[in-house]
């Protein structure tokens, strides 16, 4: 069985070796110690942290990762059917997050939606700071009119 050092992983997965460091500590991978007390990873870690490292580029928490990969047996790498399975949980957060994200792009260049009243516009979108009686921070984005 080839075993990769802590160099190789970081090298092929393009995650630094103190992130793969803290991933140990979190127990999202593992690895065994050689005599020496080196680390060295099985192949199968590179495919959990290419699992870790997408889930975030797509903005799941650390703590939803490791619940997911806590619902696959020891040792075993996520499959495709794994993938599917487990990002259903995440496809509502993923589409709210898109959602805010399109409705940020849009109303960034005239607007941020925080009700400041820091642009001249806000007096067209917030007149007397009425976004204050929904809630803190930019409720044109977080809460936009129904």
């Amino acid at each position: 069985m080839e075993l990769l050092t802590i160099g190789d992983l970081a090298a092929r997965s393009g995650v630094a070796q103190s992130a793969l460091r803290y991933y140990e500590r979190e127990g999202l991978i593992s690895s065994t110690r050689t005599s020496g007390n080196q680390r060295r990873y099985e192949r199968h870690e590179l495919r959990r942290v290419s699992f870790i490292r997408i889930a975030q580029q797509v903005g799941v928490s650390l703590e939803e990762i490791r619940t997911a990969l806590n619902d696959l047996p020891e040792n075993r790498t996520p499959t495709r059917s794994d993938w599917a399975r487990l990002s259903a949980h995440w496809r509502r957060k993923l589409e709210d997050r898109i959602t805010m994200m399109e409705r940020l792009r849009d109303q960034l260049t005239g607007c941020i939606g925080c009700g400041c009243l820091s642009l001249e516009r806000c007096n067209l979108i917030n007149p007397e700071d009425k976004l204050a009686q929904r809630g803190e921070g930019p409720q044109m984005i977080l809460n936009p009119p129904s």
